[in-house]
């Protein structure tokens, strides 16, 4: 298919990673969930995206992943772009999401490379063309090989991107910036891409970056989403200032692993319950005094 291109116009700045909020039972809270969506809409966030890996996709079963896209399309209503997270270690199941997405009028999936099995290049190239080729809406590559386990190389990205229309960019969650370089290079720089590492937000743009998907922004919406309003102004020096401010809230929240500390610091300032789904589990007590004083740094308690 060929993409419309208002449709990557739309697909920039800010695009957040929604948290998946639970009750204290570990049920999937939907009223929290749409107050989330209308805040994030309310602070100027310029997309929302679920069962990323902020979300804990893989805590969801896979009729839970289809019933979040169902609100969080219903709860958008059209206003900012909705992109869903359809990636999974099965492929079935990736099919199955990502038709799903396109059923309910997703502007885009997200589609990660698939972990744990460590496939080669070739194997990642026919998983991502049989996804393409399955649906007609666009699909963003998501590279996170600190949790996958194997890197999406540019020249496979390229690749794809000479095979599949509709596969318009990638969120790379890779702190190797010499692979961002090269994949604007090989796949052309009106290839969509996305930082998905917080410190590297503001670098991604300064190179041609389409915007960022970024926890920090569960917490901060309007500061994320004005460092790409900054940078699309000209602004840079406000956007670099920017960049620094939010240094040390990016890193607070990975001194465990991403949802925890987010969904700790969410709780302190009652925006959800604090309750992560296991194995992952909410940072200890210490931890918790240390974000804690992060978030009085902020203004945020």
């Amino acid at each position: 298919m060929a993409v419309r291109g208002d449709v990557t116009e739309r697909l920039r700045g800010s695009i957040v990673p929604m948290v998946t909020p639970f009750t204290d039972d570990g049920a999937f809270d939907e009223k929290t969930y749409r107050e989330l969506i209308e805040w994030q809409i309310d602070s100027g966030t310029h997309a929302i995206s679920c069962a990323g890996t902020t979300g804990e996709p893989s805590s969801l079963t896979v009729e839970e992943r289809e019933y979040l896209f169902e609100v969080t399309v219903d709860a958008v209503r059209g206003r900012v772009p909705v992109v869903l997270g359809t990636g999974s270690t099965n492929q079935a199941e990736t099919l199955r999401l990502t038709k799903t997405a396109e059923r309910l009028g997703a502007d885009a999936a997200l589609v990660i490379v698939p972990y744990y099995n460590r496939p080669s290049q070739e194997g990642l190239y026919r998983h991502f063309r049989t996804v393409a080729e399955s649906v007609d809406i666009p699909i963003i590559l998501y590279n996170i090989p600190g949790r996958t386990a194997v890197n999406l190389e540019p020249a496979t990205m390229a690749r794809l991107r000479r095979d599949c229309s509709n596969i318009i960019g990638v969120k790379e969650s890779n702190k190797d910036f010499e692979q961002v370089s090269k994949v604007l290079h090989q796949c052309g720089r009106d290839f969509l891409l996305y930082s998905g590492i917080e410190l590297l937000c503001y670098p991604m743009l300064a190179l041609g970056g389409a915007g960022h998907i970024s926890a920090t922004a569960n917490l901060l919406p309007r500061e994320v989403a004005d460092l790409y309003n900054l940078v699309a102004a000209g602004r840079w020096k406000e956007a670099m200032d920017l960049h620094f401010y939010l240094l040390e809230i990016n890193e607070a929240l990975f001194w465990e692993t991403n949802p925890g500390p987010l969904k700790a610091c969410m709780a302190m300032l009652g925006k959800i319950r604090p309750v992560i789904r296991p194995p992952l589990a909410l940072p200890s007590e210490e931890m918790q005094q240390r974000l804690r004083g992060v978030l009085q740094k902020y203004g945020l308690l």
